[in-house]
């Protein structure tokens, strides 16, 4: 039986339309020209829409001999177009997996048999924390009640808390009287007490803030600020003295009234 005669390369086929198959991925009209061509490429170009595409001579197949309705060039392999220009197709393949059916309601419910002693094991290892840090509380508050006796025993008396001035008062030697309202607002008490000599202090009474304003003069009118003193008329503030040194020895030297 006689073979069929080969049919001849594409490039002696001209300008007649042909069509490809399988055909381009991703073009919508598979009917083309031949352009030119080099030893290893084809030049084609789409009828209706002009676009222009290289084909590897690789991927060329067999033509068909008959050309009616159109002319049939074969393709080795599905081609795909991406991003102007032509490429092996890619087909993505979705792996199946058998999941477990789901359990009845019952089963789902019913615990396992090494459920029980999980469980127990569970209970008791959180008790024995629970207790240990209990212990350790208690423990903790023991010593702290023996400290506190050992430092009485070594002081002889008994501890006391004394409250301590946190604020800043913002005071200085410069500030008056009227200075010391406009920063500190109207005081409880204002009393005048002589000393011997001619030195004038003032005190003022801001004891629902914790402490008490002193002012020192020559003068009643000229009074400055010296510093200031807590309820239980201890130092908590003074201010420095030109020639050096504060006025916290005057304040403690100063009789309560």
């Amino acid at each position: 039986m006689p073979e069929p005669p080969i049919p001849p390369p594409l490039e002696d086929f001209g300008d007649r339309p042909f069509s490809f198959y399988p055909p381009i991925l991703n073009v919508e009209h598979n009917e083309w020209q031949f352009v030119r061509s080099t030893w290893s490429e084809l030049l084609i170009r789409n009828t209706r829409t002009g676009e222009e595409l290289w084909i590897p001579r690789r991927y060329l197949g067999e033509i068909s001999q008959i050309d009616q309705p159109v002319m049939i060039v074969g393709l080795t392999r599905e081609l795909e177009l991406r991003a102007g220009a032509v490429w092996p197709a890619q087909r993505r393949i979705f792996e199946m997996r058998a999941t477990e059916a789901p359990r009845s309601r019952q089963a789902a419910e019913e615990p396992g048999p090494a459920a029980h002693p999980v469980r127990g094991f569970e209970g008791k290892t959180e008790k024995r924390v629970g207790r240990l840090i209990a212990l350790a509380l208690i423990l903790g508050l023991v010593g702290c009640v023996f400290l506190i006796y050992l430092f009485q025993g070594a002081r002889g008396g008994r501890v006391t808390y004394n409250p301590i001035l946190q604020t800043d008062l913002a005071l200085t030697a410069q500030d008056d009287y009227f200075d010391i309202i406009r920063k500190l607002g109207q005081p409880k008490e204002d009393h005048w007490r002589s000393e011997t000599g001619e030195m004038q202090f003032r005190i003022l009474d801001y004891s629902h803030k914790g402490f008490m304003v002193v002012l020192m003069g020559v003068e009643r009118d000229k009074a400055r600020y010296v510093g200031a003193l807590d309820r239980n008329w201890r130092v908590v503030h003074s201010v420095k003295l030109p020639g050096g040194g504060d006025t916290r020895a005057m304040l403690q030297k100063l009789q309560r009234f």
